[in-house]
């Protein structure tokens, strides 16, 4: 999201009006101000959560108990999409839903300050060499292959990537024009040659103008095509999703030495801060190899940490495959 968006206050008459018409006038006031549209569309899930929970009752007359009720009741239940009740979505959902509806509130000029819901730490999942080989064994038609290749060296949205249209692309610098960012700001990525490559025959194929959208996709079949990706790759679905290939990206590039301030142009974000979530993946592989080479242990596995025999293959005790990249040794 971007920073602080001035909304300034909501009408003296807006009790006048429905809950959803209030909700309605709020939505617009979003969009005048320049929130994105997974801004709008997050405000709005959060908003339309808390009157779905409290009903026809007027908003004037809603307390701050009102509003613990309804957040202490989605901590305890979750949320109907999440999906399941090991997983710590719902918690990072509630998390922004108390912030929306803080702004909501303010908007209103009504008196209610939620506390704060702590968000749970962020788990980054990212694809090993031997997945993404995997996909990329499975592609079987070129619009898959530049959706993958688009994704593995660039980093861009799912979003982004479908917004990219001939004229946005620089063939001579080998750069692509991202127009559609998350936070309305235009910037440039890299891509490589074999990729604009198979851009370039694409184009021709399709005889597509300027003004032509390169992925001819929706949002959902985008999605769909990745699915069964994943599905002839032997993959779970849910880590064949766009914002894997960006982490992947990012943890890869960082691996290779870029710099911390230019991944943060590519990836396009408005703070340093969000960009070094990174670091973390990329000092466990550090601290993993100064195990491996420094560490005064002999021949243990990194999954269980248990001594093994000299040139095992498999660990006697957890089962785990042993590479000689995976053993602490002093050799």
């Amino acid at each position: 999201m971007p920073n602080k968006l001035d909304l300034g206050k909501a009408p003296d008459n807006i009790f006048e009006l429905s809950n959803e018409e209030i909700l309605n006038e709020f939505i617009l006031v979003l969009e005048s101000a320049g929130a994105s549209r997974d801004t709008v569309k997050a405000y709005r899930s959060a908003i339309l959560d808390f009157l779905k929970y409290i009903g026809n009752r007027d908003l004037r007359n809603i307390s701050l108990r009102d509003v613990i009720a309804w957040r202490n009741t989605r901590i305890k239940e979750g949320f109907d999409r999440s999906r399941s009740k090991e997983s710590n979505s719902w918690k990072t959902t509630i998390h922004y839903y108390t912030m929306f509806l803080n702004r909501f509130f303010e908007w209103l000029g009504l008196n209610i300050k939620i506390p704060r819901v702590s968000k749970p730490a962020r788990r980054i999942d990212i694809l090993s060499e031997d997945e993404i080989n995997k996909l990329m064994n499975s592609v079987r038609d070129p619009v898959d292959n530049i959706i993958l290749r688009l994704l593995l060296d660039t980093g861009i949205r799912a979003r982004e990537l479908l917004s990219i249209r001939v004229e946005d692309i620089d063939f001579k610098e080998k750069l692509i024009r991202i127009v559609n960012s998350k936070y309305g700001r235009e910037r440039y990525v890299v891509v490589k040659n074999e990729t604009l490559d198979l851009i370039i025959s694409w184009i021709k194929i399709n005889n597509l103008k300027q003004s032509d959208r390169l992925i001819n996709l929706s949002y959902s079949g985008l999605y769909k095509r990745l699915k069964k990706l994943a599905e002839r790759a032997g993959l779970p679905s849910w880590k064949v999703r766009p914002h894997v290939f960006r982490h992947t990206f990012a943890t890869s590039v960082l691996k290779k030495g870029f710099s911390l301030s230019s991944l943060q142009k590519i990836l396009g974000h408005s703070d340093i801060k969000t960009t070094q979530v990174y670091l973390h993946l990329t000092i466990n592989d550090v601290k993993k190899e100064y195990e491996r080479i420094l560490e005064n242990n002999l021949n243990k596995c990194l999954n269980c940490g248990r001594e093994l025999v000299l040139n095992a293959i498999y660990c006697p005790y957890c089962g785990v495959k042993l590479e000689r990249s995976e053993l602490i040794s002093t050799t």
